[in-house]
């Protein structure tokens, strides 16, 4: 079917099983793709696996199925404003695979590109090479599961670690504009993550702000292209939260 849109975020994600693994983009409150997980959370999936370069603040994105014990296990970057997030890591509740951000992006394009591993210097000489990572606690302060060491190899008197590319089952990005076809435009900084996360999805669900009929989108302008793309949902415009707040003081 070349018209991919779905009427609903609801219908969209209504075959996402238990446990199923999710490529999420987003970074920050920025690119979220919130109808979709907001529909998740209706949905019920739990027992999730999320690839994210952060899994959400509190009740806003991936925060609101981590608040409802709906993630099991997650691959992320950085999670430091999530304190719930901190909580059910270090008690036990929820497994973590902390991978560096450029890694993280790299992995989910690699994915995508059909490309099952990849050499990068990033991680060398730390945990994420030689194993100890503690991926789940066991909520007494001690490590129940930890990461393993990975291949290292020497490329011109350089070493480089070896990283896995990812695929998951279902991606959730948010695009500015798409058409019918899937092809999609993200605006700004809300490309951030959505661009591998959408490639590295066997099944990919874009909810898109503005909805096009195929030809007006400038082929020179698509980010994503629709081969990548299974279901579009038009959510309208989207709100962009602001996630630190700062003030200055009046002048003395």
């Amino acid at each position: 079917m070349m018209d991919k849109v779905i009427s609903s975020a609801a219908e969209a994600v209504a075959d996402v099983p238990h446990g199923a693994s999710l490529a999420v983009g987003g970074f920050g409150l920025v690119g979220v793709p919130e109808v979709l997980i907001n529909a998740l959370l209706a949905q019920g999936a739990s027992d999730l696996e999320v690839v994210s370069n952060n899994c959400g603040t509190a009740g806003f994105g991936l925060g609101v199925l981590l608040d409802a014990h709906r993630i099991r296990r997650t691959i992320s970057s950085y999670v430091g404003e999530n304190k719930e997030f901190a909580r059910q890591y270090l008690s036990g509740e929820l497994e973590v695979e902390l991978t560096p951000q450029g890694t993280l992006a790299e992995r989910m394009r690699a994915g995508g590109a059909g490309i099952p591993a990849f050499f990068t210097p990033a991680g060398v000489g730390t945990q994420v090479a030689d194993g100890g990572l503690p991926l789940r606690y066991d909520g007494n302060g001690g490590v129940a599961v930890a990461s393993k060491p990975k291949e290292t190899r020497e490329f011109d008197g350089v070493t480089y670690v070896l990283e896995r590319g990812i695929v998951t089952d279902y991606a959730l990005v948010h695009a500015w504009k798409g058409d019918r076809h899937g092809n999609l435009v993200y605006r700004r900084s809300a490309r951030n993550f959505n661009l591998p996360a959408a490639t590295a999805g066997r099944i990919t669900i874009a909810q898109v702000e503005e909805l096009v009929e195929p030809g007006v989108l400038d082929p020179d302008e698509v980010h994503t292209p629709g081969i990548f793309v299974q279901r579009v949902v038009h959510v309208g415009k989207v709100n962009v939260g602001i996630e630190k707040r700062t003030v200055r003081g009046g002048e003395r």
